[in-house]
């Protein structure tokens, strides 16, 4: 049954590694951020039948604590943390502590009245932490490659070739694990072979957009730049008309976004005409390399909300 947002009450929990800071009906209260004081958590807000929970992305530790609200049925969202950080200095606050940024949380939903977080399956979550499991072991793989280089001693080569080794082989099997996952799932399987019919798109494109994109084909074509970080803003101010720069969004779909386009300017007819287009006008090579970035993205979007949507040849 839906809630009148009037009767919502907005709780403000700021997250760190060990502890919760919850500011509820004006009082504050520390927790632990672990099994234990989230029990606590769902104790104080089940007076709270109405209760909306507002946090920070605190780059993984708010995870947790996010999933046990969502499997209790408690509406929670997840805010980006500049955001938050500017509401509170344009309300002149300029001071943090834990139990300020609580505060602060509690009014920004107030405020702002931002949608609940998705939650996402079991399923889901898994391909997302393997996903980013598979990119942390390559980003480990290139640094070790770039030291090589300057290894002479006997020993530290040896280790160089032991550990590459062993890097390659958790690479595979993190990439074997995202195939499986995605060839269990019906749905997840249709979308990835609907994405890699795009030229450029091949089955790491595909899967690192399923994990760390799942709303796409659910939304808008502007949403859907915005999310993956490739819409251009405006820097424009009275009679001064600056560049426009992409700005936010998920950097693991941006990057996949970018291999995936320097292959498709190339093979996929319709975005080698646009980008020749585009540098003929005079644009700047990035400049068209991200234009065609957000094509790729509204086009991967369209095949996966549309299944009658085909390809142009």
């Amino acid at each position: 049954m839906s809630q009148n947002n009037s009767s919502i009450s907005y709780v403000g929990l700021d997250v760190a590694k060990l502890s919760l800071q919850l500011h509820l009906a004006g009082r504050f209260h520390t927790l632990a951020n672990d099994a234990k004081g989230h029990a606590q958590l769902l104790k104080l807000l089940r007076d709270q039948p109405n209760a909306h929970v507002i946090c920070e992305a605190t780059g993984g530790y708010e995870q947790r604590v996010v999933r046990t609200l969502q499997a209790a049925a408690i509406r929670v969202t997840i805010v980006e943390a500049s955001r938050v950080r500017y509401f509170a200095r344009a309300q002149g606050q300029r001071a943090k502590t834990d139990p300020i940024d609580s505060a602060v949380l509690s009014l920004y939903g107030a405020t702002f009245k931002p949608a609940p977080t998705a939650a996402v399956s079991a399923h889901q979550q898994r391909l997302a932490d393997v996903s980013q499991r598979r990119r942390q072991l390559i980003h480990s793989r290139t640094m070790e490659t770039n030291r090589a280089e300057h290894y002479t001693d006997p020993l530290c080569v040896r280790q160089h070739r032991q550990l590459r080794k062993t890097l390659d082989k958790q690479i595979d099997q993190c990439d074997q694990v995202i195939t499986d996952l995605i060839a269990e799932d019906a749905g997840l399987a249709q979308k990835a072979q609907r994405l890699q019919a795009i030229p450029g798109v091949g089955p790491v494109v595909a899967a690192t957009v399923l994990a760390e994109l799942p709303e796409l084909g659910k939304l808008n074509p502007q949403t859907a730049a915005a999310l993956a970080g490739v819409a251009p803003y405006n820097r424009d101010s009275g009679n001064l008309t600056g560049h426009r720069h992409i700005s936010g969004g998920r950097r693991p779909v941006r990057c996949a976004l970018y291999m995936a386009t320097l292959s498709a300017v190339r093979h996929d007819r319709i975005l080698k005409e646009f980008y020749t287009r585009l540098l003929a006008a005079g644009k700047k090579p990035m400049v068209a390399h991200t234009a065609c970035m957000r094509k790729l993205v509204v086009l991967m979007n369209l095949l996966l909300k549309n299944d009658k949507f085909q390809l142009a040849n």
